[in-house]
């Protein structure tokens, strides 16, 4: 059942605060092909201060459409359609609009010539069927197609207006840049989407949710209200932060004390505020503090060195590190004493221990930091079942921080999850925050 949308209250006289986008296009809808513009678009559109409250993928199917324009014009003021204006039968947007808005299709003879003169310039003969490209609803204003022969068509609604655009990107990007986005800018009073993003590590959603919700809750009813969307990912929890504004220093400080706000509720679980990964924060904390460091996994596999190495710059403070899977490894290259092993297990923490102090010795650098755990989907025991996972950090004065967890999920999600944890470890060691 298609949900029954919020009554809009947008002014009479504003111009267009949200948007809905169709997609149109059967390949959308199997495993073989994304829809890139929807993600294009949301970022064109925030620009110019219009949020989107959907997005919908349709197939190539007329009826469906029509439904999907139908909830789409009563959903937002401004609905984008993409995709369907091609010359073939299953291209349907046209004749779909048409019908739902209730006007009649003509042909418009300057957009013959143009498709026709552009199959010329390749010494082709316009295909007869390309003639349906140039049909146009009456009223609609034409978005002309430099990259194409599919033009963009513009209509205005008592309850919405309709912007239809090409599928192809190459075809709809540069006419959105260049054309619609100038038209929506004109009529948005000069506002945008101003975003924030903090990012956390060591909690659950859940429990983040918890701590800042009486902070959030207060800014939905200040003079600029600020959205707030809580996104987690494996071992990240990011709290999205968004108002529309269009002044753009007052955006900017009211989202300052929004972020400050939230550092004072989370502390050190915030690893970021502008979006950079933990790698990337522990790299710069590492780079400032001229610090060198060296790893010993397991069963990571090497996961928390190749995350390190990603960032750019990294040579200057990854020296090495070891993929010391089996205990003879740990013995041979880490001088792990095999009666710690022996009477521990591989997975404990005085093994996590000495790995990470055989580590820093070894390469002779501020930090030595290891990872031993069982990632599964075998291996586990009553007493230390698959997701349990030890992690050490040494340093120069011999003191050593070691944390044992127990970790949720299948082989993959135990892996990243114990990189995330082993790096977070490092962080607040490096920022002296526990």
């Amino acid at each position: 059942m298609t949900p029954k949308p919020k009554p809009r209250r947008t002014p009479p006289d504003a111009g267009p605060t949200t948007a809905v986008i169709i997609a149109v296009g059967s390949e959308f809808l199997t495993p073989h092909k994304i829809d890139t513009n929807s993600l294009f678009l949301t970022e064109q559109l925030n620009a110019v201060g219009i949020t989107v409250g959907q997005k919908m993928v349709v197939a190539d199917d007329a009826e469906r459409l029509a439904a999907a324009l139908r909830y789409g014009m009563t959903a937002a003021p401004l609905v984008v359609v993409t995709g369907g204006l091609g010359p073939t039968d299953d291209d349907v947007t046209r004749d779909v609009v048409a019908s739902v808005l209730g006007r009649s299709l003509a042909v418009d003879s300057a957009i013959v010539e143009g498709i026709r003169a552009r199959f010329a310039s390749r010494g082709v003969v316009m295909p007869e069927v390309n003639r349906r490209q140039a049909e146009v609803p009456r009223g609609a204003e034409v978005i002309e197609n430099p990259r194409g022969t599919a033009p963009g068509l513009w209509m205005h609604e008592a309850s919405a207006t309709i912007v239809l655009l090409p599928g192809p990107p190459r075809e709809l990007r540069p006419m959105f840049e260049h054309i619609v986005a100038e038209r929506l800018a004109g009529v948005a009073g000069g506002r945008r989407v101003y975003r924030r993003v903090v990012r956390t590590t060591g909690q659950t959603e859940s429990h983040i949710d918890e701590r800042v919700k009486p902070v959030y809750r207060l800014w939905r009813a200040r003079a600029m209200p600020i959205d707030t969307t809580i996104l987690a990912s494996l071992g990240q929890i990011d709290l999205h932060l968004s108002l529309v504004s269009a002044n753009r220093v007052e955006a900017h400080a009211a989202l300052d004390a929004a972020v400050a706000e939230l550092r004072t509720q989370l502390g050190s679980l915030v690893v970021s505020t502008d979006g950079r990964s933990l790698p990337a924060v522990v790299g710069e904390l590492l780079t400032e503090r001229r610090a060198t460091l060296s790893v010993a996994e397991s069963c990571t596999g090497g996961l928390i060195t190749s995350r390190l190495t990603d960032v750019a710059g990294s040579s200057t403070y990854v020296r090495g590190g070891w993929t010391v899977y089996s205990n003879a490894a740990k013995v041979a290259l880490l001088g792990v004493d095999p009666d710690l092993i022996d009477a521990y297990g591989a997975v404990s923490e005085p093994v996590a221990e000495a790995m990470a102090q055989g580590a820093q010795t070894k390469l002779d650098v501020d930090f030595g930091l290891s990872v031993t755990g069982i990632a599964g989907p075998g291996g586990g025991t009553p007493e230390k079942p698959v997701g349990t996972v030890c992690l050490a950090l040494a340093g120069r004065t011999g003191s050593s921080r070691v944390r044992r967890l127990a970790l949720p999920g299948d082989r993959e999600r135990v892996k990243f999850q114990a990189s995330q944890a082993a790096l977070d470890l490092l962080r607040r060691a490096l920022l002296r925050t526990g």
